[in-house]
């Protein structure tokens, strides 16, 4: 395992990742899903004095083959001892791909917290002081009764029952509402959007099947806890790419105050993009500000999350087969990194660098820099595992303007595997 501690060692990360873990072609071979396994085999026991490599290495580490080999053998996680003299924990906790133990739950670990909770405007209450209603799915009349509930500016609670495949996006653009998935909530096939609303609470509703569109999409909507879902689409993410689904939740247009908690994000290629365009400079910059923690990302592509303009405070997470890259901020973004841990076929946990492909360093890329770098500031530990990290520009988000709990690094994987998702509430 790989361990960065805090601010102290930032200046000499930002140097060491860009030199010696950019995803060059070498490392991508040697990371692809279907190397990885043999290429952490090899690593484990190689030297610049081993004579047999794959072939697989050797045709993408062409040139200086031994010392482009050695390079990505440091950037891989292998079952041998680690390379450097960082520190190791002494008990992870779990296996990355082994079973979780049970774990108890800390006292108030469910509380809102973040920018939805601390904010010039004031908490996030959703339709707290209102009636409630369940709408289950079922009929024509229970699609128009959700679709009619989650307008309107007065405080509701709408407990969601069944699989609702509405004919077109469920659109939230009220005010003062809590959306909570009750027996088998979901909202398959068209997905929803929040536009021009506020103080929505959306809890432990599925989405998901949503095609050429994101699960959710936060449009001009500000003071939003998004607690406890379940998103994805389809397992095979290599092989339907990026384009056949959209985003599982994207925040656009000068959203803002925004806590992402508890959710598992899953088998899907783009998880979460904050910011979706590098020439809304003029709308969005100020704005996006965005609490991570306590998420499962498991199989996924890219964007865990990626943002533009904002400021995203991300601490607690789980990344687990993150394929190509988890963390990425640019176009000027802030992102505060603390507490996170990666495992599995994460090729690389953290990138400032401006490039938007879907593999998108390193730094040197021939392709060019086609938008420009964004910001990267770590505060408590990470476990980055075996993957790389690219800071090119060190940021002013150094701490949090609110108050939050950090669950010890070591227990993370099994506390956020076992409480994230439905039915946890």
């Amino acid at each position: 395992m790989k361990f960065i501690h805090g601010l102290a060692a930032l200046g000499s990360l930002a140097t060491v990742s860009a030199q010696s873990c950019n995803a060059d072609n070498c490392l991508r071979a040697m990371r692809s899903p279907e190397r990885i396994a043999e290429a952490r085999a090899f690593c484990g026991t190689y030297t610049t004095a081993t004579a047999s490599i794959p072939a697989f290495a050797t045709q993408a580490c062409t040139g200086n083959v031994a010392s482009r080999v050695s390079s990505a053998c440091s950037c891989i996680a292998t079952t041998s001892a680690p390379a450097t003299s960082v520190p190791t924990p002494t008990a992870s906790g779990c296996s990355p791909d082994g079973t979780y133990p049970a774990i108890p739950l800390p006292s108030g670990a469910f509380d809102l917290e973040g920018y939805a909770k601390e904010n010039p405007i004031g908490p996030v209450s959703g339709g707290a002081g209102g009636p409630t209603t369940t709408i289950s799915a079922g009929s024509t009349a229970a699609s128009s009764a959700l679709i009619a509930a989650v307008t309107g500016a007065n405080p509701l609670t709408i407990i969601v029952e069944g699989e609702f495949a509405l004919p077109a996006r469920l659109r939230v653009n009220g005010a003062n509402k809590s959306i909570i998935g009750g027996k088998n909530g979901t909202i398959a096939r068209n997905g929803m959007t929040l536009i021009n609303a506020t103080n929505i609470i959306v809890q432990n509703l599925r989405f998901t099947g949503v095609l050429d569109n994101d699960c959710m999409t936060i449009q001009n909507t500000t003071r939003v806890w998004i607690d406890h879902n379940d998103l994805s689409s389809n397992p095979n993410i290599i092989k339907n790419g990026p384009d056949l689904y959209d985003g599982l939740m994207d925040v656009i247009r000068a959203s803002d105050w925004i806590t992402v908690s508890w959710n598992y994000f899953h088998d899907h290629y783009k998880a979460s993009l904050v910011g979706n365009n590098d020439q809304f400079r003029a709308i969005d910059f100020g704005y996006l500000h965005l609490t991570y923690h306590h998420n499962y990302f498991r199989n996924l592509g890219t964007r865990g999350n990626a943002g533009r303009f904002g400021h995203q405070h991300l601490y607690n997470n789980y990344y687990k087969d993150f394929r190509y890259q988890a963390i990425h901020s640019r176009s000027d973004n802030q992102v505060l990194v603390e507490g996170n841990v990666f495992t599995g076929d994460t090729r690389e946990a953290l990138s400032t660098y401006g490039l938007v492909i879907p593999e998108d360093s390193p730094n040197t890329s021939p392709l060019g820099d086609f938008e420009i770098d964004g910001y990267a500031n770590l505060g408590a530990e990470n476990d980055f595992g075996g993957s790389g990290v690219n800071i090119t520009q060190v940021g002013n988000f150094t701490t949090a303007p609110y108050s939050y709990k950090l669950t010890p690094l070591a227990d993370v994987p099994a506390l956020v595997v076992r409480y994230s998702g439905l039915g946890k509430l």
